[in-house]
């Protein structure tokens, strides 16, 4: 969690002192923004992460059953 915290960050940073300076900002305003930035694409991230965190667990306790579900039918005598 703290490395996709920390990628979020550093690519909101960049984006955004990099959109601000490229707007020809003075540098207090290019480290607010990219100050800025940095907080937004950290929650940004984290978000995602957790929505493909429990995206991926669903899948697997879903296939989980299944594979219970089939096995127990085939155990199944008639």
């Amino acid at each position: 969690m703290r490395f996709i915290f920390l990628l979020g960050g550093t690519l909101g940073f960049l984006l955004a002192a990099t959109t601000s300076w490229q707007a020809d900002h003075a540098a207090d305003r290019i480290l607010l923004d990219g100050a800025l930035g940095c907080l937004a694409g950290a929650l940004l991230f984290r978000w995602l992460w957790t929505v493909l965190l429990r995206g991926l667990r669903e899948t697997l306790l879903s296939r989980q059953e299944a594979a219970t579900a089939a096995a127990a039918a085939k155990t199944k005598p008639l």
